[in-house]
C-alpha cells in the first residue's frame, strides 16, 4: 500500500492560513481548508504575495472546509482565480454561514462592485456542497482507491467540524484514516455540543493554539461576565465588548440571555441593573450572522433547545437591540457617551483594530464611568493588547492617528476562548480507542506547538503506547 502524504500550505510557522494536502497518489489529493494570513503571518502590508496559489491544483478532487474563519476559508479568492473548479464539501451550517463570510472578505480585500461580488457568490454556491455530521460521502472510487470522508463536530463555531477521511487501496485491501482536527472547541461552550474524540486514527493533524496553555474554569464564566458587568454598570456608563461577528458576539448574546432571565427571577438589588440594561449589537455583520444562526436552531445543543421549549429566544430577547446603518451608529455612540443610561455595547473587531468599535473608544475611553471589558485574545501590536496590557497602567492607545489616553475601566475575562486548551487536545487523543502512530501539530506558536508535543509523548509513554510526534516544517 502506498504511503500518503502531507503538504502543508500554512498555518505551519504560526496560527494563520490553515490550508493542508493530504496526497492520496502521485495524482490525486485532498485539501483541507484554504486560510487567509493574518498580522505578521501575512508577509507584507497587504498579504497578496503571501496569498497567491503556488502549489498545483491537478487531481485536487475537493477542498474540505473545516468552518468558516476567515484564517481557514479566506484564500477561496486565490483558490478560484488559479484554477480550482471542484468541490466546496462543508457542514450543513457552514454552507450557510461561508457566502456571508467570504462576501465580507471581499468588499474588505477585493473590491466593492457588486457585479462582480454577486458573480462569485454565485460560483461559490454552485461548487458548496453541504454535508450531514456523521455520514460518509465517497470522494473517490476507481480501479485503485476507495476514498470518502464524514465530519464530525469540533465545538469551535457554530458549523465547525474536524475531518475524517477514509483511503482504501483495493490492491493491497488496506486502509488507512487520517484526522484533521480543524479547530477544536472545548465543552460547556454556549450553543454547541462538545467535541468527541473519533473512534481510532492512522494519523492525526492536530491543532494547537492553545498547546501550551490551560483555559479559566468555562462552567463559571457565565457569573465572572455577570459580576464584570455588574461592576462597570455601577460607574453609571457603557460597558463596551470587543467581539468577532461571527461565533463570539452569538456566545456573548446567549450567556446575557441566561443572566438576564436569572436575575429578573431572582428580584433582589443586583437585578435593578438588567431590566433596564440595554443589550446593543452595533456590527451589520454580526446581526446578519445571528439572525443565520437563529434558523440554524437544528444545530444548537440540547441546553439551548431546552431554553426554546421553555419559551425563551436565546439569541432575540426584548432587551437585544441591533444598529445597522451608519447613521443609526454615529447617533448611538453620541448619546451613549452622553448620557448616563446603562448599556453594554457588542461592537467588531474583537482586537479593537478596526470597525465600529473604534468609534466607541474614541469616544469613551478618556471618560473613567465607561469601562471595556475583553472577552477574547488580543494580538500583540494591535490596539486591544494596548488597552488591555497598558490601559491599568493610565497608559495610552493609538487609534486612527490619535492617542488616547485611557482613563475608562479595562477588565479581562478569561474562559471565553473558540479553542480546546492543552488538557482538551490530549483529552482528543486520550480518548480514541485506537490511537494514532503519527501526530502531526500544526496551527500554533512554536512553543505551543513544542510544550504539546512533550505533553503527547509523556502522556503517551505513560499509556504504554507508541506515538510519534512531529513538527512539520
Amino acid at each position: 500500500m502506498p504511503d500518503l502524504r502531507f503538504t502543508h500550505h500554512g498555518a505551519v510557522n504560526g496560527v494563520t492560513g490553515s490550508c493542508h494536502q493530504l496526497h492520496i497518489d502521485d495524482r490525486r489529493s485532498i485539501l483541507i481548508d484554504c486560510g487567509l494570513f493574518q498580522g505578521d503571518e501575512a508577509g507584507s502590508e497587504d498579504g497578496m504575495a503571501r496569498h497567491r496559489i503556488e502549489f498545483s491544483l491537478q487531481g485536487v478532487l475537493a477542498l474540505v472546509v473545516t468552518h468558516v474563519h476567515i484564517d481557514h476559508i479566506g484564500r477561496l479568492p486565490y483558490l478560484f482565480a488559479a484554477g480550482f473548479e471542484g468541490p466546496i464539501l462543508c457542514s450543513q451550517p457552514s454552507a450557510r454561514l461561508l457566502p456571508l463570510v467570504i462576501e465580507d472578505a471581499l468588499r474588505v480585500g477585493f473590491t466593492h462592485d457588486r457585479d462582480l461580488i454577486e458573480r462569485f457568490l454565485e460560483r461559490v454556491n454552485r461548487q458548496i456542497v453541504p454535508l450531514a455530521y456523521r455520514e460518509w460521502y465517497v470522494l473517490l472510487d476507481d480501479e485503485q482507491s476507495l476514498v470518502k470522508i464524514r465530519l464530525r463536530r469540533a465545538g469551535h463555531i457554530l458549523g465547525s467540524a474536524y475531518v475524517e477521511a477514509e483511503v482504501f487501496d483495493k490492491a493491497s485491501r488496506l486502509s488507512q484514516r487520517i484526522v484533521f482536527s480543524g479547530d477544536l472547541g472545548a465543552p460547556y461552550s454556549p450553543l454547541l455540543s462538545a467535541p468527541e474524540a473519533p473512534y481510532g486514527a492512522d494519523v492525526v493533524v492536530l491543532e494547537s493554539t492553545y498547546g501550551n496553555r490551560q483555559h479559566e474554569d468555562r462552567r463559571h464564566r457565565r457569573q465572572r461576565l455577570q459580576s464584570a458587568i455588574e461592576r462597570a454598570l455601577a460607574d453609571g456608563g457603557t460597558v463596551l465588548i470587543p467581539a468577532f461577528s461571527i461565533g463570539r458576539t452569538q456566545e456573548l448574546l446567549y450567556e446575557l440571555e441566561g443572566i438576564i432571565h436569572r436575575a429578573r427571577g431572582k428580584g433582589d438589588s443586583a437585578s435593578g441593573y438588567w431590566d433596564r440594561l440595554e443589550i446593543i449589537v452595533d456590527s451589520p455583520l454580526a446581526s446578519r450572522f445571528t439572525r443565520v444562526y437563529r434558523e440554524l436552531e437544528p444545530f444548537w445543543n440540547e441546553e439551548a433547545h431546552r431554553r426554546v421549549h421553555a419559551g425563551r429566544h436565546p439569541l432575540d430577547f426584548d432587551s437585544l437591540y441591533t444598529v445597522n446603518s451608519h447613521e443609526d451608529h454615529e447617533r448611538t455612540v453620541a448619546y451613549l457617551a452622553e448620557s448616563l443610561r446603562p448599556a453594554v455595547v457588542i461592537a467588531a473587531s474583537g482586537m479593537a483594530a478596526g470597525g465600529r468599535i473604534v468609534n466607541y473608544l474614541k469616544a469613551m475611553l478618556e471618560e473613567p464611568r465607561h469601562n471595556v471589558l475583553f472577552v477574547g485574545y488580543q494580538a500583540a501590536g494591535t490596539p486591544g493588547r494596548a488597552i488591555q496590557e497598558y490601559g491599568p497602567k493610565g497608559g495610552w492607545v493609538e487609534l486612527e492617528g490619535k492617542r488616547y489616553t485611557v482613563r475608562a475601566g479595562v477588565e479581562s475575562l478569561g474562559g471565553y476562548s473558540a479553542h480546546a486548551d492543552q488538557r482538551d487536545l490530549l483529552n482528543f487523543i486520550r480518548r480514541m480507542q485506537r490511537w494514532p502512530r503519527e501526530v502531526r501539530l500544526v496551527h500554533g506558536d512554536n512553543d505551543a506547538k513544542q510544550a504539546l508535543k512533550k505533553a503527547l509523548r509523556r502522556m503517551a509513554r505513560e499509556r504504554g503506547q507508541r506515538l510519534d510526534v512531529m513538527v512539520p516544517e
